[in-house]
């Protein structure tokens, strides 16, 4: 009888580690763009202040990556999911507002949940029980006129600014007031130069 060959034994390979999913942020691309590592490292060093719970720093550098990298798509859902968990911690010290301070914080929060209405109810308010608070007011007016609500943004704005000129400043830029900019007497405040009258009470009076 011919004799019966022994199989050898293989060496065992070891497999290559499975490659991380399509939508990781560490996704290998053979020629990364310089916007997408960017992007990556904006995204880790949000995730890292998170584990570190600083969620208000974790927060802002998140959402500079959507604001900043739109077109990195790749990386919004992930970075969504961790806004939320950053919102999440946070939203408690503003659950009951109680003060206007405390209900400006709360509508920022509702803001950025992209919760317009929430936030709209926290600032009228706010204004209401503050009504020279001129951040509220300020805030109202954005909300209002991203609800396309311009002639009753346009007074609060106004008023926002009588109360603290360094508001004309900010709305010559913010894109959220564009709608208010068509308004003639809000051009006539964004182009003087004058000093508000919250700034006229501030000044020293003369001996």
């Amino acid at each position: 009888m011919a004799k019966q060959r022994r199989a050898r034994s293989r060496p065992l390979r070891r497999k290559p580690a499975p490659p991380p999913p399509a939508n990781s942020p560490r996704e290998a691309t053979k020629a990364p763009r310089p916007e997408y590592l960017e992007a990556v490292a904006l995204y880790e060093q949000g995730v890292a202040a998170l584990q570190e719970h600083e969620y208000s720093r974790a927060s802002s550098a998140l959402r500079a990556v959507l604001s900043r990298y739109p077109a990195e798509r790749a990386l919004h859902e992930r970075v969504r999911l961790y806004l939320n968990v950053c919102d999440r911690h946070m939203a408690p010290r503003a659950a009951s507002p109680s003060t206007p301070e405390e209900r400006v914080f709360a509508a920022t929060l509702a803001l950025n949940a992209g919760n317009l209405e929430e936030a709209l109810d926290h600032l009228r308010t706010a204004s209401r029980d503050a009504p020279d608070h001129d951040h509220a007011l300020y805030m109202l007016a954005s909300v209002l006129a991203q609800r396309d609500e311009v002639d009753a943004a346009v007074p609060v704005l106004l008023r926002a600014i009588e109360l603290n000129a360094d508001n004309r400043t900010r709305a010559r830029h913010d894109p959220d007031l564009e709608p208010l900019r068509q308004d003639g007497n809000v051009r006539a405040a964004l182009e003087s130069s004058r000093p508000s009258k919250g700034d006229r009470r501030k000044a020293p009076r003369r001996r």
